[in-house]
């Protein structure tokens, strides 16, 4: 049975594939031809990552398709109950990169309260010539410890945000339509345990209550933090959005940061992606990585470990 890894898979996941007896293609295919390609190779199932569309059109026109993984969390490029109303398997991998996206979130927030995201720009260009200067304007920073952390939406990625804030002695906070309540358990290295219950409050409250608000929902049809939300929230707040583009009005962010209410923003996703708005990327009040969050090493090993297990399970 051949697979299609057309974002990509770990040398990990291949070889727990071929071991099952499966043959692992890694060539990238645009996504115009995808269609050819799978018919004409005979593709079982294709592995995406958030570049590639499966849409109810690609999955018509292939039916020798028996399965879809996304490695990652999110499936909002895929036709998801589509493909399982015309017997498709459609798995994904919830818990692999949770920590990468935590861990993320925090290279945001560490990096912010430092200004490392403006001195890093201005070191190499003027480190030399002004180094007193640049001393003083970046010496107001802030520590993490103590502050309040709004989490919005408190499922894995959340909860994995929860534990560094925790940690660090933050005051962590937390909203989701869903979930009303979770136990925080903190692992350290010498096999000590301790756990911390969190129970969710409402959105608003959140809001008004965060030094710093970071996002952790799935695509929306609609924006969650616009114009209202950030009238809502502490002047000079932070937010980081490493979720989805999409959730977070970027228009009304640029203009939150001119005012003053926001004084740090960290994105990693954005709303027309692969070309973000020129106005946030030109931003020195704004932290930006293109899209990283799960992209760490070990998380891509756990990614094709995962969809590896699932799929000798379900195709074999």
């Amino acid at each position: 049975m051949k697979i299609l890894a057309n974002d990509g898979i770990s040398k990990s996941g291949i070889d727990a594939l071929e071991k099952g007896g499966f043959e692992v293609l890694t060539t990238k295919v645009a996504q115009s031809q995808l269609e050819n390609y799978i018919n004409e190779h005979n593709i079982d199932a294709i592995l995406v990552r958030s570049a590639t569309q499966v849409r109810q059109e690609l999955i018509d026109a292939c039916p020798s398709l028996k399965l879809i993984g996304r490695g990652g969390v999110g499936m909002d490029n895929i036709d998801v109950d589509y493909a399982i109303d015309n017997g498709l398997h459609v798995i994904n991998t919830p818990a692999a990169s949770s920590s990468s996206v935590a861990e993320l979130v925090f290279s945001h927030l560490f990096g912010m309260v430092r200004f490392l995201h403006s001195s890093n720009r201005e070191m190499p260009l003027e480190g030399d010539t002004r180094f007193k200067e640049l001393k003083k304007a970046y010496a107001q920073g802030t520590e993490l410890r103590g502050k309040t952390l709004g989490i919005i939406g408190f499922g894995r990625i959340g909860q994995e945000v929860a534990k560094i804030g925790i940690g660090l002695g933050m005051n962590v906070i937390a909203t989701d339509e869903l979930v009303e309540d979770a136990a925080i358990t903190l692992d350290f290295f010498n096999g000590q345990k301790i756990s911390f219950q969190i129970n969710t409050i409402d959105k608003d409250e959140l809001l008004k209550e965060s030094d710093f608000i970071t996002l952790h929902v799935p695509a929306q049809e609609d924006y969650i933090i616009s114009e209202a939300e950030f009238e809502k929230m502490k002047d000079g707040v932070g937010i980081v959005n490493a979720a989805r583009g999409g959730i977070l009005n970027e228009v009304d962010l640029v203009k939150a940061i001119e005012s003053g209410k926001v004084q740090f923003a960290g994105l990693d996703v954005f709303e027309t992606e692969p070309t973000p708005a020129v106005q946030l990327l030109m931003n020195t009040e704004i932290s930006l990585t293109p899209h990283i969050g799960a992209a760490t090493k070990e998380a891509q090993d756990r990614i094709g470990l995962e969809l590896a297990k699932q799929i000798v399970e379900l195709l074999r």
